[in-house]
């Protein structure tokens, strides 16, 4: 037994059930083989069979990484549904306001992405016609149907957003974060916070490969694509982590991933026509993203928001 130095932050870390009091490296490597085999073998139809997509599908392989490694390897041993932030909801008041946070903060983040593309000059904006909207809609419609005009389309997809992000998207994004935040970010948390919150990350960035090498994402189909999206994944990471970490549950964090793939085209609906955005700069798991989500974790932590986690005591072993 490690005797506590009376720091308050170090005290409540020790006595959250949620969070081991080493890091459980066997699990850990046996999770992530795991889940980066599962989304191999998951994808391996869109390899052999170009218009196929497993994609969706490929999300469940953290969830069976999780099951393997807590009902395998019993790693936690017990307060599993705790320990994976799946119950207790407490405190609720705290966790239904990140709820909604996840439902619209994603949104407004990626809006702030094409924002900063354009004040870049990496897209062109046509916010009075939506001509590139307009030009891939008329392209994808049936000859001699006539189109909806972009606003109205524009308009009822904003009005879509919180629906698709709670379903089907959350029952997607839950597949994935019941295993990157919900058991793989509490397993690293004896690193500390930062440490754990960009190795979790980067793992999950580098686990989009079989889909990022077929060029989902940034249409790049080398290292090249591989490399954003795991900075991607840290950015997104940390901020989907800080969710977790400052609610103890995984909720907020499904949420937020659902309105993220929700919204995440979002500059396709802005873009002039006769204009290619390079997909690299503009994604919300690009640059400009990256720019806005560092301006984001910058203020969060200047705030002190990453040392704000409650302490959920365990309750007396039976």
């Amino acid at each position: 037994m490690t005797a506590s130095t009376g720091d308050p932050l170090e005290t409540a870390q020790q006595e959250r059930a949620d969070r081991p009091h080493a890091v459980p490296w066997r699990a850990v490597v046996v999770f992530v083989v795991l889940a980066f085999g599962l989304a191999w073998l998951i994808a391996l139809p869109m390899w052999l069979a170009p218009g196929v997509s497993t994609a969706a599908l490929m999300m469940l392989a953290p969830a069976l990484a999780t099951l393997a490694v807590v009902f395998g390897m019993r790693t936690p041993g017990r307060r599993r549904r705790r320990s994976l932030g799946i119950w207790p909801l407490r405190p609720a008041k705290r966790i239904v306001w990140f709820l909604v946070a996840g439902l619209f903060a994603p949104v407004v983040l990626v809006a702030l992405t094409v924002a900063v593309s354009a004040a870049l000059g990496w897209v062109k904006l046509d916010l009075a016609h939506f001509s590139g909207f307009a030009e891939m809609n008329a392209a994808a419609l049936p000859q001699g149907t006539d189109p909806v005009p972009p606003a109205v389309l524009i308009a009822v997809q904003l009005v879509l957003i919180p629906i698709m992000a709670i379903i089907p998207n959350s029952i997607f994004a839950f597949g994935e974060e019941i295993g990157w935040r919900g058991w793989l970010l509490p397993a690293l948390t004896p690193l500390g916070t930062w440490p754990a919150l960009v190795l979790s990350g980067t793992i999950w960035g580098l686990w989009h490969m079989p889909v990022t090498l077929l060029g989902h994402n940034f249409g790049l189909t080398d290292w090249r694509g591989v490399a954003l999206m795991t900075v991607g994944g840290v950015a997104w990471g940390v901020l989907l982590g800080w969710t977790r970490l400052r609610t103890a549950s995984v909720w907020p964090a499904v949420v937020a991933h659902g309105a993220l793939n929700a919204s995440g085209g979002m500059v396709f609906w802005f873009f002039a026509a006769g204009t290619e955005p390079s997909l690299a700069l503009v994604n919300p798991m690009g640059v400009a993203g990256w720019i806005v989500l560092g301006v984001v974790i910058v203020l969060l932590a200047l705030t002190g928001q990453f040392r704000r986690q409650p302490a959920l005591a365990a309750r007396p072993a039976r």
